[in-house]
């Protein structure tokens, strides 16, 4: 095998199999390789930006009429939404929430591993990041697109949910409610996807500049020329960029921990049983990171298969990606068993008979569908064939991504269906409207994934660049 790249990030390699224990132990200690193949720069140039400088593959328009048939889905539901208000979705008494916050918390965690990639990883020098950041990071953008449009149609009018929303200075003295937590929601979510565009925009710059160098038709050469702001790759340029993009990860990285545990205080702070409990924040957080991994890997797996990029976004990088899938899983169990206890510990008839109606009443599908999927399914991880394989990893992160969906609705739904009053208990039907805008969501969403690589490069180049053999300065 022939490595051009190595990060010195300890795991195990293959060489690990077997063998006496002292040199199992240096096995473990053995670089991974992050670029497969000896590859020179213009090699490594072509293929990163071959989607971009080809027309699109027969696989490529298949692909995106599904996911654009799914966002007319979501153009639909969104059009009657608007012209006959939120009736016509299934919330009721006492299910106040229903799909539209489910899916808001939903999307603000598939957000989470992007930045958390590219920001978090940066600082600590993990360099097999480099292979996904650049992806993981637009998934983040159009996660959070996609999140912001829940709340604003949950406001019933969206066209002056800006008045409701944001403050801003009025004769009449009249501000928005700056103790409750959907407020801080505004705040929370709008400063993260803002420091993520930013951060995703400057990480984008040089290889704009590339695009431009290599474009041939003039309206490609004129929309990157203005894309790159001129850059020239001059040794002063490349002090300012490395500046910014540190200063914006180590802005980036708090708000990794801070967004979702801000989310999650519009369930903590509240009085409803199933809620009101202080693991919420890194519970949410955790899980934010599982579904976040979960869904990168799902996509980055059709990525590197569709435009032949296995030896960039290596089999070792998807495999350290399902490391942390594990970690987080466990996590996550930990944190579905504590609220078990926390409930019993309490002593409140309330908080138990909430979480043994998780688990036992009419919505305990969704429960063990989300024990299933997050605790039990991950665990099959641990097998080293089966995390580095695509063919049987790939069922297991989808999964992820159904049980983290199925997470949130547990949480909004079987908390608020059956509360203090028995004479007040409901059920939740989703209607035809709900079931459109999720679909939908993921439709928007893919769609954007889907036209980010045809447009932009979905490897960050220049740091690719970095890792191979000669373009680091030997002393």
């Amino acid at each position: 095998m022939s490595l051009v790249a190595e990060t010195l990030s300890p795991a195990v390699s293959p060489a690990s199999d077997g063998g006496a224990p002292a040199s199992r132990a240096r096995a473990a200690l053995e670089p991974v390789p992050l670029v497969q193949g000896e590859l020179s720069l213009r090699q490594l140039d072509d293929d990163i930006f071959r989607p971009m400088e080809s027309f699109p593959t027969r696989r490529w328009w298949v692909a995106i009429s599904i996911t654009g048939a799914m966002a007319g889905i979501y153009a639909v539901s969104l059009v009657w939404t608007v012209l006959f208000g939120i009736g016509t979705w299934g919330n009721n008494q006492p299910v106040g929430w229903g799909f539209g916050i489910i899916n808001f918390v939903f999307w603000v965690g598939i957000g989470h591993a992007g930045t958390l990639i590219s920001a978090i990883l940066y600082l600590l020098r993990q360099r097999w990041r480099t292979g996904i950041a650049r992806f993981a990071e637009a998934m983040t953008l159009f996660a959070v697109f996609c999140a912001l449009q829940f709340p604003l149609l949950h406001t019933g009018r969206p066209w002056l949910a800006m008045f409701w929303l944001i403050p801003y200075p009025n004769g009449q003295s009249i501000y928005q409610n700056f103790t409750s937590p959907l407020e801080w929601d505004v705040f929370a979510v709008g400063t993260y996807g803002l420091v993520s565009a930013l951060f995703w925009y400057v990480g984008l710059i040089p290889d704009l500049a590339t695009a431009r160098d290599r474009a041939k038709h003039p309206l490609r050469k004129l929309v990157y020329g203005l894309l790159s702001l001129g850059w020239t790759g001059s040794h002063r340029a490349w002090q300012h960029y490395e500046k910014a993009y540190l200063l914006l990860a180590g802005l980036a990285t708090p708000l990794v921990l801070s967004v979702h545990s801000v989310v999650s205080f519009d369930f903590a702070v509240s009085v409803i049983p199933g809620w009101h409990t202080t693991i919420f924040p890194p519970y949410f957080v955790a899980g934010a990171i599982l579904s976040g991994f979960a869904m990168v890997a799902t996509l980055i797996i059709l990525l590197r298969r569709f435009f032949h990029l296995e030896h960039i976004i290596t089999t070792d990088a998807v495999e350290l990606m399902n490391k942390i899938v594990i970690v987080t899983s466990l996590m996550v169990g930990y944190a579905y068993a504590m609220e078990f206890f926390t409930a019993w510990y309490s002593g409140v008839a309330a908080e138990r008979y909430v979480f043994l109606n998780r688990a036992l009443g009419p919505y305990a599908w969704a429960y063990w569908t989300m024990v299933i999927c997050n605790v039990v399914v991950p665990q099959f991880l641990w097998i080293k064939k089966v995390r580095r394989n695509v063919w049987l990893m790939y069922p297991i992160v989808l999964l992820v991504n159904v049980g983290m969906w199925f997470e949130r609705f547990v949480i909004v739904i079987t908390s608020l269906h059956r509360d203090y009053l028995p004479s007040s208990w409901g059920m939740f039907k989703p209607t035809l409207v709900d079931a459109g805008l999720m679909v939908g969501s993921f439709g928007i969403f893919l769609t954007l994934m889907l036209i980010f690589c045809r447009l932009l490069p979905t490897v960050a180049s220049t740091e690719m660049k970095a890792l191979l053999p000669g373009s680091q300065p030997q002393h």
